[in-house]
């Protein structure tokens, strides 16, 4: 597979995204870095080849950062996990902006309060940070615990989402 890359520049830095030829996110983040990018995704489903090009979701990160939070909820993604993953991922998806959930209910979405390692785990593999929300889970006294590209970035996501609801 040949992926498409196309890098923005953000008020949160340089965000990048690549996306299989269907248009599908694979993995995107605050980074210009293609081997960071390419790093997040498992061995056995990297792109043979990856060209520079424009992508559908560029458009849907423009709207967000112009204050539309909810243009990201339409992108399509791709991600291969376990089932727990994808029900996982796919549950990040529901969380609302400006509407965070700890990991504890993150954990309880799953079905498994007690799952609190699970859910941040969840979140941690995440590749297609921004379209599937995991900067929406927070520690259960609210600070904001972990985040691949960095707590400033998280920190100003959900700023952004509070101050647009």
């Amino acid at each position: 597979m040949t992926a498409l890359i196309q890098t923005l520049d953000t008020p949160d830095g340089p965000f990048t995204i690549l996306a299989d030829e269907r248009q599908r996110v694979l993995v995107s983040g605050w980074t210009d870095d293609v081997e960071a990018i390419l790093g997040r995704l498992p061995a056995r489903v990297r792109p043979d080849a990856v060209r520079d090009a424009e992508t559908e979701a560029a458009g849907a990160v423009g709207a967000y950062y112009a204050g539309d939070v909810t243009a990201i909820d339409g992108v399509a993604v791709a991600q291969t996990g376990t089932a727990l993953q994808l029900a996982g991922w796919a549950a990040l998806r529901g969380i609302a902006p400006g509407e965070p959930l700890t990991y504890t209910g993150f954990a309880a979405r799953l079905g498994n309060p007690q799952a609190v390692r699970a859910a941040a785990s969840i979140c941690a593999r995440n590749a297609p940070a921004l379209f599937v929300p995991c900067h929406r889970v927070l520690r259960t006294d609210g600070s904001l615990g972990g985040f691949a590209w960095g707590l400033p970035v998280k920190e100003s996501l959900l700023a952004r989402e509070r101050a647009a609801r």
